[in-house]
């Protein structure tokens, strides 16, 4: 699929192919480095490439370049068309919490942070979700308090994801319990190795890969300088982050890249007896699915463009409901997706995966196996679930774009 933004990007397009492949995987010496350390000079070398963090200061270790975000896209688009470990990192640091630190954090905060960050030696776990606040964030009970040694925390997060192999946490914890709900919580930064930290991990039904956490804090004691923004003043920070990380689910590269991938499932898979051996993609009833998940992809990438020009143009805050409406979308495309790959491979999706295939298909290596795409099938339905659930993203449309009442029943 031709990308819609036009004749003017086919360069920067064609340089990120070329980058990619000249740059991983890496050679010599530096093949023989640990896995993390080569993923870390990798995406130092894109950065000074101009394709990875491209719009941040080049002070605190960015690109240093005008902001064009159709441009971040192109480039997006050709990684995850490629192997390249441009999301190894979580994307929880770049995409989260630098542009929230930029916004809200003190000087001494993003000369610490922002760098290290964007390169991936520092890499971010979000403390959010709670056992008894999911998608009402705000209800939320783990506290911080403020001492003369700094902020005590004690409580539980949970649905962190890797929480149990990134350094570093930023989340929301409630430090003025007598305030209103909404302005009664802190926004903290939090080293995973402090004292007092237990992290377990919960085994999910997409595959063995642990990815997803749970988090135990009993006595954690962090600087009284690890905050973002004002003590109480958490709510607007988080909101910030959200704000990134909704454009970031809606982000068109992976469907497209997980498209591109099964586009090329159907051209080796032969459909059943009917089919004499011949590709899947011959046959009408297959060609006919694929074509509605194309144009399904289509509509997605013209709503982020939207999104993007509205960002760009200061005017983000006003795009809310298109927001929610393409993360519901990049969902429902997902599983689409997932679903007819699992059609096409038949009763091979049985088979018990290997280890290798049991990782997360938002970090789209090449598709090879019949057990990737199992696993991307079940992870397609827990995407209906994190970032908020596609129920939540209806009501937030219903209200926000469509102009409905507010649902009444959790008034009486």
């Amino acid at each position: 699929m031709s990308s819609p933004y036009g004749p003017e990007y086919d360069d920067l397009r064609q340089r990120a192919r070329a980058f990619c492949r000249s740059s991983w995987p890496l050679a010599g010496q530096e093949a023989e480095l640990p896995h993390r350390q080569q993923v870390i000079l990798w995406q130092k070398r894109a950065i000074e490439a101009g394709l990875l963090h491209r719009s941040f200061p080049r002070e605190y270790g960015g690109g240093g370049l005008p902001q064009d975000l159709r441009a971040d896209m192109v480039i997006k688009r050709e990684f995850a068309l490629s192997d390249v470990p441009y999301l190894e990192s979580t994307p929880n640091g770049p995409m989260f919490l630098v542009p929230a630190l930029l916004e809200c954090g003190t000087d001494e905060q993003k000369a610490e942070y922002i760098a290290p960050t964007l390169s991936g030696e520092l890499d971010w776990c979000q403390g959010y979700s709670e056992p008894n606040a999911g998608s009402d964030l705000a209800s939320l009970t783990s506290r911080a308090e403020l001492t003369p040694d700094g902020w005590v925390i004690n409580g539980q997060k949970i649905w962190t994801s890797n929480a149990h192999c990134t350094n570093m946490m930023f989340g929301v914890f409630r430090t003025e319990p007598e305030e209103p709900r909404h302005r009664g919580v802190s926004f903290l930064i939090v080293p995973m190795d402090t004292p007092g930290i237990e992290v377990r991990v919960i085994k999910t039904m997409h595959g063995v890969r642990d990815d997803i956490c749970e988090v135990f804090f009993d006595d954690v004691r962090i600087p009284a300088d690890n905050i973002i923004g004002s003590r109480g003043g958490g709510w607007s920070v988080t909101k910030s982050v959200l704000k990134y990380e909704r454009l970031w689910l809606a982000d068109t590269s992976v469907v497209s890249g997980q498209f591109a991938h099964l586009v090329e499932l159907a051209r080796r898979t032969a459909k059943r007896a009917q089919m004499n051996g011949n590709p899947a993609i011959l046959d009408a009833d297959i060609r006919q699915r694929l074509s509605q998940i194309e144009a399904w992809v289509a509509c997605q990438e013209t709503l982020v463009d939207r999104l993007m020009a509205a960002e760009s143009r200061g005017l983000g805050e006003k795009m809310a409901g298109e927001m929610q409406t393409g993360k519901l979308l990049s969902s429902k495309i997902q599983e689409s997706i997932a679903e007819l790959a699992l059609d096409l491979i038949g009763s091979d999706a049985l088979l018990t995966p290997r280890q290798q295939d049991l990782t997360s298909m938002q970090y789209l290596p090449k598709v090879v196996s019949n057990g990737r795409w199992l696993n991307a099938y079940f992870a397609s339905l827990a995407n209906t679930l994190g970032g908020g659930t596609s129920n939540m993203q209806r009501n937030a449309i219903g209200e926000q774009l469509l102009g409905l009442p507010r649902d009444r029943r959790g008034k009486q």
